[in-house]
C-alpha cells in the first residue's frame, strides 16, 4: 500500500505520516528514510524536531538526501517506510554542485528510487510539499524545480492508493478511503 501525504508547510503532513505509518505498520520493521541536507542552524533545527517526533516510535533512520535506490537497499522486505520529503530528494537531486538537471531528469531519478522503495515495503508512506498555489513566476531555475516535483507528485498521485491533503493539521481524504 502506498500512500501520498501532501500539505503546506507547518500543516502537520509530517506528525499525520508518522501517526498513520505507525497505525498501519504495528510489528513490522519500521523505517524513516530522512532526505534533508543541514545547510544552516535552521535546518539543523527541522531536524531535531523531527527527531524528536519521531523519538520511541521505533523507526530505523535512513539517511538519503540523494539515490533513493542506495536507501531501498538497506531496508529489510516487508518493512514500512516513511520518506520524508519528495521537495528535499527533488532539490538534492537536482541541483547537484555547479549544474542543474532539467525536470524530466530529475523526475525519471526520484521516481525509480521511490519503486525500488515500494518493491521493499509493505506500506509506503510519502510525505510531499504543495507549493504550486502561491501564483508566482519565479526564475528559470526554480520553475524547473517546480515542474519536476510537479511530475513527481502528479506521477505518485495517480499510483496511490491513497492521497491525503493535510489542511491546518486535519487530514483531507483526497483519493482512497480513510482508515
Amino acid at each position: 500500500m502506498m500512500t501520498l501525504i501532501t500539505g503546506g508547510s507547518g500543516s502537520g503532513k509530517s506528525a499525520y505520516a508518522e501517526d498513520y505509518l505507525l497505525s498501519l505498520a504495528k510489528e513490522e520493521k519500521k523505517y524513516y528514510i530522512a532526505t534533508m541536507q543541514i545547510y544552516d542552524a535552521e535546518g539543523e533545527r527541522k531536524v531535531m524536531r523531527h527527531r524528536d517526533l519521531r523519538r520511541g516510535k521505533g523507526f530505523q533512520t535512513i539517511e538519503a538526501p540523494r539515490d533513493l535506490k542506495k536507501a531501498a537497499a538497506k531496508m529489510e522486505p516487508g518493512a514500512a517506510a516513511l520518506l520524508e520529503c519528495l521537495s528535499n530528494v527533488t532539490a538534492n537531486e537536482m541541483f547537484t554542485g555547479e549544474s542543474m538537471k532539467e525536470a524530466k531528469e530529475t523526475a525519471g531519478k526520484v521516481l525509480r528510487g521511490i519503486e525500488a522503495i515500494r518493491r521493499k515495503t509493505s506500506h509506503l508512506v510519502l510525505v510531499t510539499n504543495n507549493v504550486f498555489e502561491d501564483g508566482i513566476a519565479y526564475d528559470e531555475g526554480t520553475m524547473e524545480y517546480l515542474r519536476a516535483l510537479g511530475m513527481i507528485n502528479t506521477a505518485l498521485a495517480e499510483q496511490a492508493d491513497q492521497v491525503v491533503e493535510v489542511v491546518v493539521g486535519i487530514p483531507v481524504v483526497l483519493k482512497g478511503r480513510e482508515k
